[in-house]
């Protein structure tokens, strides 16, 4: 008896049974496996997507913002450089309305840069 492999005492059909079933569960954990390392280097890919997006809207917003504040401070100069009422009234009508105009031009482009971003990777890029 102490010469008998424990495999003696199955029968062959479950022998095969068995190899057929650990055969089937290593090739559904490696399919597992695939899967899941396709889903990280997606979501990677999305991660770096959305950081690459974030980091360009927030320096689109600082530029704006920068603009924003140099046409403030030029105004204010020309302000101080008025001769008469009717130039200050001048130079606020300038500055309001090409302030709206710039402001309506960057919410457009942080919007359109929004919605861009907003696209799964790969779509319509």
């Amino acid at each position: 008896m102490a010469d008998q492999s424990f495999n003696d005492f199955v029968p062959p059909e479950m022998r095969k049974f068995a190899e057929q079933s650990v055969q089937q569960a290593k090739k559904a954990f490696d399919e597992l496996m695939t899967a899941t390392q396709r889903a990280v280097s997606t979501f990677e890919g999305h991660a770096s997507s959305a950081q690459t997006a974030a980091i360009e809207l927030q320096r689109k917003v600082v530029g704006y913002s920068e603009r924003n504040v140099a046409a403030s401070l030029e105004f204010a100069q020309r302000l101080l450089q008025a001769k008469a009422p009717d130039d200050v009234m001048k130079l606020h009508d300038d500055y309001v309305k090409a302030q709206m105009q710039a402001l309506a031009e960057q919410a457009r482009d942080i919007a359109q840069h929004a919605a861009k971003a907003a696209k799964p990777a790969g779509k319509g890029s």
